[in-house]
């Protein structure tokens, strides 16, 4: 016989049964593209490395936009117990519908590289979305970036104990790139507004051309849109940034990502591009996005991170 129920509680529902299609569900290989680098399990992080995961993605859709990015750690940094140093970060502005992101890339030579970028996005996302709020045409991406140094400088003052820090020892403690930007709605179709520090960059996916039309300047100059005589990350910021504007049609697609990803990219002609142009031809899973950005390929062992913006999406996955 059962037991009475204790306090008036009723017995719990059984649970539901697992579906047969859940059961056979077959984990996701790690995509490999042309010959694949090592494959080994991925060591732990430092201890005090707990806030800057392994993974992270994010995804959402406003009426006329649809977000996706993802930050994976790269093998390198996952052998040598190293933390991922790329960050990205992206919020909607409620009033007008756009949306603001930033992408970074710690330094590897700074020592809270991983630091740096994380608080570098937050900084810029901070002051663009009071810009936005502050209404104009253009964002103010001087005004933008200034605050991202200065947040910077502010760790670095925190982190000697109240002691005013060199230009130098900022940069050696949290140096990192930076590609921050918006994209907003408009009756012709959305526009992106972008800059970047440094070597972060950014690109417009031509669909059904398949074509990555690059918005800055390449590491080895050719197929330019903006020319950079200096390479130089946060905390300096150039009297004259790297600044583009583009509006993008239906069947582009508004790519960010660090140089984990455009260094096996490539000008996009190559196996890298083939997977990817595929893959982003409608917006994905976020989860999938962070796996495909996973691939392995022998002598790339960067940390990646990559973020995609789609004007009028239409029907996305849920």
């Amino acid at each position: 016989m059962m037991d009475a129920p204790v306090h008036g509680h009723q017995p719990a529902a059984p649970a539901p049964p697992i579906p047969s299609s859940a059961v056979r569900a077959v984990p996701w290989q790690q995509v490999t593209v042309g010959t694949p680098g090592p494959a080994f399990e991925a060591r732990p992080p430092g201890q005090y490395a707990y806030d800057f995961p392994d993974t992270e993605c994010d995804g959402w859709s406003t009426p006329a936009l649809c977000l996706r990015f993802a930050s994976v750690r790269g093998s390198k940094h996952r052998y040598y117990r190293q933390p991922r140093q790329d960050s990205a970060r992206a919020a909607v502005h409620e009033a007008t519908g756009s949306i603001a992101f930033a992408v970074a890339d710690g330094v590897s030579s700074a020592a809270n590289a991983e630091l740096g970028a994380v608080e570098a996005c937050k900084a810029a996302m901070e002051r663009m979305l009071h810009l936005l709020s502050s209404g104009g045409e253009t964002l103010d991406f001087q005004d933008v970036t200034r605050y991202a140094a200065e947040r910077l400088r502010e760790l670095a003052l925190w982190r000697l104990e109240g002691r005013e820090p060199e230009p130098g020892e900022v940069a050696g403690l949290y140096a990192t790139t930076l590609v921050a930007g918006v994209v907003r709605p408009g009756p012709e179709g959305p526009t992106a507004e972008l800059v970047r520090i440094a070597d972060s960059t950014a690109w417009v996916l031509e669909q059904p051309l398949k074509r990555f039309r690059p918005l800055f300047s390449s590491k080895t100059g050719s197929d330019t849109l903006l020319v950079s005589n200096e390479v130089i990350p946060l905390p300096h910021v150039p009297d004259v940034l790297e600044a583009t504007r583009v509006r993008l049609e239906p069947g582009q697609v508004l790519l960010v990502g660090t140089d984990g990803f455009a260094d096996p990219l490539g000008d996009g002609d190559g196996l890298v591009g083939t997977l990817f142009a595929h893959h982003l031809t409608a917006p994905t899973s976020p989860a999938w996005l962070a796996h495909l950005l996973d691939f392995s390929r022998e002598t790339f062992d960067d940390d990646r991170t990559l973020l995609a913006i789609w004007p009028h999406p239409g029907d996305v996955p849920t």
